[in-house]
Parts: structure tokens; C-alpha cells; sequence
């Protein structure tokens, strides 16, 4: 074989093995982000059952104008998307939720995702590690 031929072939090793590094990157990278909607969409049913818990009268086993008394729904406690159980704070007018996902952020640490509720809305959303 000749030494183009030769030169050629090693150009195109090195171009391969480049772009199988860049693929693997950037499913990565994807498979984080999914993970973290995936999260968020989990927070957001279990948040929006945590408002109507609120507005439901006492009398109806809701907490009547309180979160007071809610507790995570044992069914929701933990999903596929999450890597432990969700933590909730519950206070009389916000529930804090914080989930941790599957996936490892870019510092190396699971990736969490924390919502709070409050009685019409939902006042914020982060992410403590990327």
C-alpha cells in the first residue's frame, strides 16, 4: 500500500473515533435533559394534586385553605424517572418538593429538581446542581 493510501486511512480512523466521542457527548447531555423534564413533569402532577388538597374543603378530607395534613401520594412517592423518594416540605400555604433524577449532572452528582408550590401557582423552579 501506498503512503497516501495509508495517510488516508488514518485520517479517516481519526475522523470516525471523533465523531463517535461527539455522539456519545451529546446523548449524554440529552439523556440529562430528559431526565430533568421528566422530573419536572413528575413535581408538576404530584404539585397539582397538593392544590387540590388545598381548595378542597375539610369536610371533603381536604385541608380546607391549608396544605397542613398533605402528604405525598404513596403511588408517587417514587418513579422511574426518580433515584429516591421525593422530599416534601409542607407548610400551611407552600409545599416545597424536591426530586433527585437517575441521571448524573455535569458536576457529577445526581440531578435534582426543586419545585414550590404555592395555593394558585407555582412560585419556583431549579435546578441546586446541574
Amino acid at each position: 500500500m501506498g503512503q497516501q493510501q495509508l495517510l488516508l486511512i488514518v485520517l479517516g480512523v481519526i475522523i470516525v473515533g471523533i465523531a463517535v466521542v461527539v455522539g456519545i457527548n451529546v446523548f449524554t447531555a440529552s439523556s440529562v435533559e430528559a431526565n430533568k423534564s421528566a422530573l419536572v413533569a413528575d413535581l408538576q402532577t404530584i404539585g397539582s394534586m397538593a392544590q387540590q388538597y388545598y381548595r378542597k374543603p375539610a369536610a371533603m378530607g381536604g385541608g380546607g385553605n391549608t396544605f397542613t395534613g398533605w402528604t405525598v401520594p404513596a403511588s408517587l412517592d417514587s418513579t422511574a424517572n426518580m433515584g429516591a423518594a421525593v422530599a416534601a416540605t409542607v407548610a400551611a400555604q407552600t409545599v416545597t418538593l424536591v426530586a433527585t433524577g437517575t441521571e448524573n449532572g455535569a458536576n457529577g452528582n445526581k440531578i435534582t429538581v426543586q419545585m414550590v408550590f404555592s395555593p394558585n401557582a407555582i412560585t419556583g423552579t431549579t435546578f441546586p446542581n446541574p
